[in-house]
């Protein structure tokens, strides 16, 4: 397993080897992620699903949904059912380190309507230029599978809810 540069985040990602990404009669193809439940404490192994939302295995709460992408991972990731944010961001990057703990209470506060897609721009440049990052942190809102909104720079949380909150209305 490796983990996110970031020493705030508690998520965790397979490693990038051809046995993690393999499909088993019991397990879909895709990456693995390990979240873990904000209200048990429980460790969750979770792969993308484009038609539903991470719950704890033990108490069935909704988990935050903040996973690692890479550049052949991260079409995968980012299908989902909910509102996307992709974090473009790099380790060296203050105001990256600035709204990654704000990033996570948010998958927390939206638990269930919001996935966190965090991409390492050094790591993983053909996404940097996808997405045109030219300035670091850029944050790309994905809903229905196309992008709908682009924050660049550290924003306050307050500000970064109200861009957000149009994608995160629940749909009757």
């Amino acid at each position: 397993m490796t983990t996110e540069q970031n020493p705030s985040t508690t998520t965790k990602t397979a490693a990038a080897d051809s046995t993690a990404d393999d499909p088993t009669p019991d397990q879909p193809a895709g990456p693995a992620s390990v979240l873990t439940c904000p209200e048990c404490g429980k460790k969750n192994r979770i792969r993308p699903n484009e038609h539903g939302t991470p719950h704890c295995g033990s108490c069935g709460k909704a988990l935050p949904w903040v996973v690692e992408a890479t550049d052949s991972t991260f079409e995968l990731e980012a299908k989902s059912s909910v509102a996307v944010l992709v974090d473009l961001w790099a380790p060296w990057c203050g105001p990256c380190r600035y709204v990654s703990p704000m990033l996570e209470e948010l998958a927390r506060d939206y638990a269930g309507r919001l996935k966190v897609v965090k991409v390492n721009v050094d790591q993983n440049p053909a996404l940097a230029s996808v997405f045109d990052a030219r300035s670091i942190p850029t944050m790309i809102v994905i809903r229905d599978g196309r992008v709908v909104d682009r924050v660049v720079g550290a924003v306050p949380k307050t500000d970064l809810t109200v861009r957000l909150m149009p994608y995160l209305l629940r749909r009757s």
